[in-house]
């Protein structure tokens, strides 16, 4: 241990004080630096969150804006069959078949707008009996496989693949022997 040099910062008071101690001016600069630093970010994160909270507000806006005019295209394409509807009762002296035509021509319309809203009718005569898409409303003996549908008193309608109104069937039963 002899071996070694002194060091001027060991056991120096001096030495201490010199390294350790900035000087004032630059402890203040640096704190106002961090202060200023500090509002920059606390700004920012105002003016963040000012625009997440409008985000979400016209987000909330077009959500309710959308589910009011959701039919808006499907009531468009309604109204001429209302005018055809219409049409049709205003005549005075109309005939049997031309009442006829001018009903097939509107139910031609409403199939059409049908089509395109992609709303499609359930008729399973025949189809095996499915409580998802059929709703039972009575079971007969009937010759062929038990649990068919053989009759729809009211057709069904799917709006994509979501049942919207299940059809209304009468469903075959085992005939006893």
């Amino acid at each position: 241990m002899a071996d070694q040099e002194p060091n001027d910062s060991q056991g120096t008071p001096e030495g201490d004080v010199g390294a350790a101690a900035p000087p004032a001016g630059s402890l203040e600069e640096q704190l106002r630096q961090a202060e200023q630093k500090s509002q920059e970010h606390h700004d920012a994160w105002l003016r963040a969150k000012a625009e997440t909270e409008n985000l979400r507000k016209r987000a909330q806006s077009d959500i309710a804006s959308a589910h009011k005019y959701a039919v808006d295209n499907m009531a468009e394409s309604l109204l001429p069959i209302r005018d055809s509807l219409e049409a049709s009762l205003a005549i005075e002296n109309a005939t049997l078949e031309s009442l006829k035509s001018g009903v097939e021509l509107t139910l031609k319309q409403l199939n059409s707008v049908f089509d395109k809203a992609n709303l499609r009718e359930i008729n399973p005569v025949g189809e095996k009996f499915d409580p998802h898409r059929h709703q039972a409303m009575t079971m007969v003996p009937h010759a062929g496989e038990p649990n068919h549908v053989v009759n729809v008193m009211q057709k069904g309608y799917l709006l994509h693949d979501r049942v919207i109104r299940p059809a209304l069937v009468t469903v075959s039963k085992a005939m006893d022997a």
